[in-house]
């Protein structure tokens, strides 16, 4: 079951006091939340709320929520400072709002397909940082008739699933974490040198303390984690198969079906998400605001 800092009776019950339902997607994660309109400003009690029921299910979403932009940077604000990307585009006049169609850069057509799924890997966004984010904010804007719908993990459930020997094993690990494993494929060969200048590989914990709930979370993932340091590479090679493997399991996930104009929010320092390519030749187009990070810590 999800794990948070209070009872999720007690978030239900104040939620209820203010008119807003919390309906859990999953025993473990996601939930819906209906009763509040996203495109107005907030008031202390809501946002607490949303940001409580963010923290205990990891993921939420929300329908028929048809924000502005200056909403939607809002909506982001209230968990923090927002953060660009340094390869993907943004809307024109808000560099804090990413424009996500295909997958980071690759957009599935005919010649474009393969590449297309080759890159589609499950991922928590933006660990080539030194502070990650913590959050992101996904918004709705052109849906395909069918398929495009996006998956969670929960990783901090993906670590308590461990067996203990591998728990023992992993727990006092760094990983590298590095934008090149990702982007570097999909750039021209300067703007990867460049990248590389500009995003030098990180060190992260494999298992990391979230700061707020005090949970253990796996953190490795096959989009920017490229090995584990200080252990021999066919160990590291193994470990991170079994590791990464371990997001896979069903019993952890959330599977969201978008409708038109749905937000969904989630956690991004204790789930992995994976946007499932299976639209094409449709199109599909979201729009992303992205919260600055906090420091990973054991």
């Amino acid at each position: 079951m999800a794990t948070a800092l209070f009872p999720e009776s007690d978030l239900s019950d104040r939620a209820a006091r203010r008119g807003i339902t919390i309906t859990p997607s999953t025993p473990t994660i996601g939930a819906e939340i209906s009763g509040v309109d996203l495109d107005a400003p907030l008031s202390d009690s809501e946002a607490e709320i949303i940001r409580d029921a963010w923290l205990s299910r990891k993921v939420i979403f929300f329908r028929d929520q048809d924000i502005s932009h200056e909403s939607h940077l809002r909506l982001g604000r209230m968990f923090g400072e927002l953060e660009g990307h340094p390869v993907i585009p943004h809307v024109d006049g808000h560099p804090h709002i990413l424009i996500i169609r295909g997958v980071e850069g690759v957009t599935p057509t005919a010649e474009t397909i393969e590449p297309f799924k080759a890159f589609n890997k499950w991922h928590t966004d933006v660990t080539f940082r030194e502070r990650p984010s913590i959050a992101s904010i996904l918004r709705m804007r052109l849906m395909p008739a069918q398929g495009g719908d996006t998956m969670w993990a929960d990783t901090a459930a993906a670590y308590r699933g461990l067996p203990q020997a591998v728990k023992d094993r992993i727990a006092d690990l760094d990983a590298e974490h590095d934008i090149v494993r990702s982007f570097g494929g999909r750039v021209t060969e300067e703007r990867r040198a460049q990248l590389a200048r500009d995003f030098p590989a990180v060190r992260h914990p494999v298992v990391r303390t979230h700061p707020e709930t005090g949970e253990k979370i796996l953190y490795v993932n096959h989009t920017f984690t490229s090995r584990i340091l200080d252990i021999p590479e066919a160990e590291s090679d193994q470990l991170l198969r079994l590791l990464f493997d371990r997001i896979k399991v069903p019993e952890y996930q959330v599977r969201f079906r978008w409708t038109p104009n749905a937000i969904g929010i989630w956690d991004n320092r204790s789930t992995q998400h994976y946007a499932v390519g299976d639209y094409w030749p449709q199109d599909r187009v979201l729009e992303r605001v992205t919260v600055s990070g906090d420091v990973v810590t054991r």
